[in-house]
């Protein structure tokens, strides 16, 4: 038989492909899980036997949250990225690494084909297939759920006819998707954007009624643009992102309820909760305000979101984003120091920071008796800077002004 390596989840939409890509395109589905970061101890070992009893011939898991955060959140953090101004990429930044170990699986066992779960309205087919044709263009790529069509509470209704174990029932519909990053939830009643998401959707940040009422601070120390250390106390990149993100998120931080533009081009109600990622992207920004020349940052600003809309639209490995790598990665060398964080009924604010190559001068921006800026210099300085609004008054401004009472 043909054999195909599907993006196993343990969710609805993968638990039902692995029966239906036996059944109707004759494959053999060996299920790859990758673990990102999303799952509770034992979690996987259970996925796993869920896989195999739906149907695949093999399972395998991966575990892959140093991977994960190494090759892919640390990008995420040196480039402050958030897509359209607050979504710190949870799924964008997981499915390029997915679709690498589907592919190395494939070759490993003689697979001709990948496969995941997505729908034909979402972003993530193209993350993936996309990912694909950029790394193993000769691999088939497979979309049951795509190709299927079924609606959710249809698919839960033919997984029940066959006895396929699923996670989920109609009187739950949720869709959660989760990693290293934050988590995110879709479907029922949040798909209407007038109502309130419900507290039993939210699971890595408390409600703010049931928030401390004292403030707790954290300190975090950067080196080259990434994090290191909390209080002091050095840490890998995945092992500092979860202990930031379930000390921010027992204060109500990283909740965001959006609406967004799909790449496909409709707009979807979102609902993410990112406490590490909200709290250590405003710390990182922070500093780099300290650190960076401003030129240099002003730049760096303006590709941010073109870096963070590229990953969105899964396109991680392409000769556009390799460039903004090398940009960012030049700008990060100089972005050392320490942001003390406040955390407090939902909000994490920048309580304090410093660096040993801040470019902050105490005597050049005082007002007492230590000023070293000489002010005599100012008077030329402005004439020079309005030099031309001011040729450009005489000369033109007031033609503007009798264009505009016209």
């Amino acid at each position: 038989m043909k054999r195909l390596v599907l993006a196993y989840s343990g969710g609805l939409d993968t638990s039902v492909a692995i029966r239906w890509l036996q059944e109707h395109k004759g494959y053999e589905v060996v299920a790859c899980a990758v673990d990102v970061g999303q799952a509770a101890p034992g979690e996987m070992d259970r996925i796993r036997r869920r896989a195999l009893d739906c149907g695949a011939v093999e399972a395998v898991v991966v575990d892959a949250r140093d991977e994960f955060a190494d090759d892919f959140v640390a990008a995420a953090i040196r480039t402050n990225a958030l897509y359209m101004g607050k979504y710190p990429l949870v799924s964008s930044l997981s499915r390029p690494l997915i679709t690498r170990h589907l592919v190395r699986l494939a070759r490993e066992t003689g697979a001709g084909a990948i496969g995941h779960g997505c729908t034909g309205k979402g972003n993530d087919q193209a993350r993936f297939e996309v990912t694909a044709m950029a790394i193993a263009p000769d691999l088939v790529v497979e979309a049951p759920i795509r190709e299927w069509g079924l609606s959710r509470d249809a698919a839960i209704a033919w997984a029940e006819e066959r006895g396929i174990p699923i996670p989920v029932k109609k009187s739950s519909p949720y869709s959660f998707d989760e990693n290293l990053w934050g988590r995110t939830a879709e479907c029922g009643i949040l798909e209407d954007p007038w109502a309130s998401p419900p507290e039993e959707v939210f699971a890595r940040s408390a409600a703010l009624a049931d928030t401390p009422d004292q403030p707790e601070e954290l300190t975090l120390t950067f080196e080259q643009g990434l994090p290191v250390a909390v209080d002091g106390r050095k840490l890998e990149l995945a092992a500092l992102v979860a202990e930031v993100d379930r000390r921010a998120g027992a204060h109500g931080v990283g909740r965001i309820d959006m609406i967004e533009d799909r790449l496909v081009g409709i707009k979807s109600r979102e609902i993410y909760e990112c406490p590490g990622a909200i709290t250590l992207l405003t710390a990182h920004r922070d500093l780099e305000d300290l650190c960076l020349e401003q030129e240099l940052a002003q730049e760096k600003r303006s590709l941010e979101g073109r870096w963070a809309q590229l990953v969105y639209n899964g396109l991680w490995y392409t000769p556009l984003k390799r460039a903004l790598d090398a940009f960012v990665g030049e700008s990060q060398r100089v972005v050392d120091g320490e942001v003390r964080m406040r955390l407090f009924k939902g909000s994490a604010s920048v309580a304090g920071r410093r660096s040993p190559l801040g470019l902050y001068d105490h005597d050049l921006a005082t007002y007492d008796a230590a000023d070293q800026f000489d002010q005599t210099q100012a008077e030329g300085f402005v004439k020079l800077w309005g030099l031309p609004t001011k040729v450009w008054a005489k000369r033109q401004g007031q033609l503007h002004e009798g264009r505009l009472h016209d």
